[in-house]
């Protein structure tokens, strides 16, 4: 384990005795393989008022001091980690939370109990947040599961999304498309705009007020659609007026192919997310 430099975060979270839907945090224990890691993981979170335990290469005493654990790691990693002598004692009766590209449920499941998930064995929850957790504006998809949680772990998981951000639950199947549109999405929308704010740089904007404005932009366009209850078409053609300059630059656009491209790029990335899921490597731009 010690040579393996992915992240591995197990947090540990204790829900109230009365059944609110706001859990007490009690402790955060976060596991590493690397040591650094701890000091910006001590940064991150030291200011919070509950106790922060940070290890290195011990993951087992980690997951046994927590009732929640969230497993953060390169898809093919998940087995390195679980198969770890003395890992399966320490989940019993407690819920493990993926956030793994394509590995599934059952994938987990099946590892961690190959005759099946036994009473009381660990609840196995499957999210995808992104990367914008780090502004608490995520938008975290949670699988549903089966069986279904309990009423309060239920509670916990969504607790613990919804506090950085937006959730929505969906089903095994839509959990690779909810990859690629959560978890790559801010690539696919951070080039897009940046590729608005060359263009105004080409025309003479300075970088640091072209990107500034184009990120508020965005910002803008989603606050009407989030917010507003704004369908994107019907908003697209309130700001098109005729012969101006949003419908010039429209038609530029889905004469460059944008539309099918980051549509495209969706499909792609779905795909390659199931891939990952059965540990395929090496995928990108070999079906094209």
């Amino acid at each position: 384990m010690a040579s393996l430099a992915d992240a591995r975060v197990k947090s540990s979270l204790s829900e109230s005795p009365s059944s609110t839907s706001t859990p007490n945090l009690s402790q955060f224990i976060a596991c590493d393989a690397w040591a650094p890691a701890e000091e910006k993981v001590r940064s991150a979170l030291g200011h919070y008022n509950f106790p922060l335990q940070t290890f290195t290469n011990n993951n087992l005493t980690g997951a046994q001091q927590a009732d929640i654990l969230l497993l953060a790691c390169k898809p093919h990693i998940y087995k390195d980690i679980l198969g770890e002598e003395g890992m399966r004692d320490a989940l019993k009766g407690k819920v493990l939370v993926s956030i793994l590209a394509g590995v599934s449920q059952e994938q987990i499941e099946g590892f961690l109990y190959p005759e099946g998930v036994p009473e009381g064995g660990c609840r196995v929850v499957r999210v995808m947040p992104n990367t914008a957790s780090f502004v608490r504006q995520s938008m975290s998809v949670i699988q549903t599961t089966t069986p279904p949680l309990s009423k309060d772990q239920q509670t916990l998981v969504e607790f613990i999304f919804n506090s950085i951000g937006r959730t929505t639950t969906l089903p095994p199947s839509l959990m690779d498309v909810s990859t690629a549109l959560c978890g790559s999405g801010p690539a696919f929308f951070a080039l897009i705009l940046e590729a608005a704010a060359d263009g105004a740089v080409a025309m003479g904007m300075p970088r640091a007020e072209a990107q500034m404005m184009a990120a508020q932009t965005m910002r803008g366009t989603t606050g009407l659609v989030l917010e507003g209850g704004e369908h994107p078409a019907i908003l697209r053609d309130k700001v098109s007026t005729p012969g101006g300059t949003t419908i010039g630059g429209l038609l530029v656009l889905e004469e460059g192919g944008v539309r099918t491209a980051v549509s495209r790029a969706i499909r792609e990335a779905t795909c390659v997310a199931a891939a990952l899921g059965e540990g395929v490597k090496n995928v990108n731009g070999t079906r094209r």
